[in-house]
């Protein structure tokens, strides 16, 4: 089937694999490396499109489960499709749901079938196999789509990332056979746990099945970070150089430099959002607490030389405090605007670099800085999570919003 996507990369780094590219889509052009902000019920919580604009997003994820079940796919389709429905004329990316067999676990059954899920809305079962996974996304009508898959959390024995890299890979094929909606592509998602063999063996199943892009699933749900790079580099070093590469649920302002250093061009995860919504922001100097009673009389905003709106306007980190401890949904969308203007200023500053040819230099000081010194929380900065013995996060990680 013919798509639209066109990915041309315009510079390579030489001494690592972060490259610049532009990805062509139905709804427009993104520049790549890009973050995706992650807008689950068809919204990115408190901002309106215009806002998702003015911070310099360029491409939105919706997840395409939670959309099933409220209000309808169908529903969607019959109002225009899901651009139409939230007043986002730029590119969609649409999850397939394969991540809510790991966010909730508690509510799903799998089998080779596909996946039986217990709604967390009404208790209604809902089996949702790979057919059901694209019919649901063409009747939503994203640019990108995404085959149903199986991420694991670690910890995981090799058997176990086996089967699900087996059962990813078959339902890749029965997702590519189901597929036939014009001007939206389809990505395939590398599995392969915790093992770089099964990552890269993964990697090359897909091949065969000849997908436009290519995401790597799986990732940060547990696993240090030396053991991330080390089996995103096991799927990148398969993937072909010429389509898109995106990693799922990353992470960290670091985590975004250490993916484009191994050759990744798309990012999402909650984290800008969320804890934008819980008071915590980010800049180049590092995170801080709008909590804390350092700012209750600072006269400056967030970040003197940041470019987002909140900060332009010179709203003030004391009124932000205000706002937040008042409870103000105002404080929420002034945060999340500099939040996510600050990732999206993030990628712009690393593709500016990699044009230049001083990437690798850039992301070493970068993150030899407070941007690699950042405190880090759960995967997708959500809660309900703890550490075995290990170090290694083991249970309770969310990526919905």
């Amino acid at each position: 089937m013919n798509t639209p996507l066109q990915f041309l990369i315009t510079a390579q780094d030489a001494k690592s694999k972060a490259r610049t590219g532009r990805l062509t889509l139905s709804h427009g052009e993104v520049d790549t490396p890009a973050f995706m902000a992650v807008g689950t019920q068809a919204t990115v919580k408190t901002l309106a499109p215009e806002d998702l604009s003015t911070a310099g997003c360029q491409i939105i994820l919706a997840n395409a489960y939670h959309l099933s079940l409220r209000p309808g796919d169908e529903v969607i389709a019959k109002l225009g499709g899901l651009h139409r429905f939230m007043g986002w004329d730029g590119p969609i990316l649409t999850d397939s749901g394969g991540y809510q067999l790991f966010s909730l676990a508690p509510l799903a059954r799998i089998s080779d079938e596909g996946i039986d899920f217990q709604s967390h809305l009404d208790g209604a079962r809902m089996m949702l196999t790979p057919e059901r996974a694209v019919r649901i996304q063409e009747n939503l009508g994203p640019d990108i789509a995404m085959v149903l898959d199986e991420p694991l959390g670690f910890p995981h024995t090799r058997d176990e990332a086996g089967q699900a890299l087996a059962r990813t890979t078959l339902w890749a094929q029965r997702a590519n056979e189901a597929h036939t909606r014009e001007g939206q592509a389809l990505f395939g998602i590398v599995q392969g746990g915790g093992f770089e063999e099964l990552r890269a063996q993964s990697a090359r199943e897909l091949l065969e099945i000849d997908f436009p892009g290519y995401a790597v699933g799986g990732l940060c749900l547990g696993e240090t970070k030396v053991e991330t790079e080390s089996l995103l580099d096991a799927a990148t070093d398969v993937l072909p150089l010429d389509k898109p590469r995106y990693v799922m649920g990353m992470g960290t302002p670091a985590d975004l430099i250490r993916g484009v250093r191994k050759g990744a061009d798309m990012f999402d995860c909650v984290m800008p959002t969320r804890h934008a919504r819980r008071g915590n922001l980010f800049s180049w100097n590092g995170r801080l607490s709008i909590k804390n009673a350092m700012h209750a009389e600072a006269p400056g905003p967030i970040d003197p030389d940041c470019g987002c709106y909140t900060c332009r306007k010179g709203y003030s980190r004391a009124y932000l405090r205000h706002l937040f401890q008042a409870g103000e949904t105002l404080g929420q969308r002034l945060m999340t605007i500099h939040n996510l203007y600050f990732y999206q200023d993030l990628l712009a500053r690393a593709r500016e670099e990699i044009n230049r040819g001083c990437f690798s230099s850039w992301a070493e000081e970068q993150l030899a800085g407070p941007l690699g010194r950042d405190p880090e929380g759960p995967p997708g900065g959500g809660g309900g999570w703890r550490r075995d013995r290990s170090g290694r996060i083991v249970s309770g990680v969310s990526a919905r919003e």
